[in-house]
């Protein structure tokens, strides 16, 4: 059965430091905008600071939902889940307000500095989480793996690109990579504060990733519910109220052309 705790408590701690992973969901505060929920591995890549503190470390990749949704103003809604895919069963989720510390922020070096925190090629940032719900589930129906390795293959790719940039190819730089694939959202919602302004500065354009409808543009596109909503809303009352008074007014003429024609005969 599930128990709910205020802060993570001691009984988990071990528990959750042994994990190889853990999956982080997040989502626009906009109806229109699209939930996400993203895999994380590797070694020593998070940890918790105390009962109500949480960290890990944010890997570069294509997608940068994470950091759009948390740097929305007035959002920073985080869930991070652990699940046991060995031994007794069990989930554990963590909910809280998370926080964004980019590579090359005074807070990011801080961190890293003050917690000793061996980063990884390619860290885009530190996401530091303020817990404020940890709560665990059976996990009966969570199937069973063996865990053999963690995948070296994103480190190999960024340690490969960092040494054509050391040896003078510009744009094989971090920051023309996150310019490129970590300025915008599937949404289009600002990401990486770093990549936009890089992004903006050099004339870099950000990778078009969704299609269809619901791209940013679209007429389901993030934010299209919000254009159209308490105005819009608005505006079709004022239609609605308009064609009733005229159509009132005009029933109004019609009766008093009638009563005019019954004095007259």
């Amino acid at each position: 059965m599930g128990v709910y705790y205020e802060k993570i408590p001691d009984s988990l701690v071990s528990w959750i430091q042994k994990q190889q992973m853990l999956i982080v969901g997040t989502a626009p505060l906009s109806g229109d905008g699209h939930i996400n929920i993203s895999p994380k591995g590797g070694s020593d890549f998070f940890g918790i600071l105390s009962p109500t503190e949480f960290w890990y470390m944010d890997l570069s990749g294509s997608g940068v939902e994470t950091h759009a949704h948390l740097h929305e103003v007035g959002n920073g809604r985080i869930c991070v889940m652990f699940m046991a895919f060995e031994g007794p069963p069990q989930i554990v989720r963590l909910w809280g307000d998370g926080h964004v510390l980019e590579n090359g922020s005074p807070g990011y070096d801080t961190f890293i500095t003050t917690h000793k925190v061996s980063t990884r090629p390619g860290t885009r940032s530190i996401i530091k989480i303020d817990i404020h719900q940890c709560a665990t589930s059976c996990g009966f129906s969570v199937p069973y793996y063996d865990f053999k390795a963690h995948r070296p293959i994103l480190d190999e790719f960024f340690a490969k690109k960092d040494a054509k940039f050391q040896a003078g190819d510009e744009k094989e730089s971090m920051d023309h990579y996150w310019a490129w694939k970590s300025a915008r959202s599937v949404d289009g919602m600002p990401g990486m504060k770093r990549a936009v302004e890089y992004a903006e500065r050099n004339g870099v354009a950000p990778l078009k990733k969704w299609k269809g409808q619901y791209a940013p543009g679209g007429p389901k596109a993030w934010g299209s519910r919000a254009a159209r909503g308490p105005v819009g809303n608005l505006l079709i009352l004022l239609v609605l109220l308009l064609g009733i008074m005229v159509g009132g007014a005009l029933e109004s003429r019609l009766e008093m052309g009638k009563k005019l024609m019954a004095l007259q005969i």
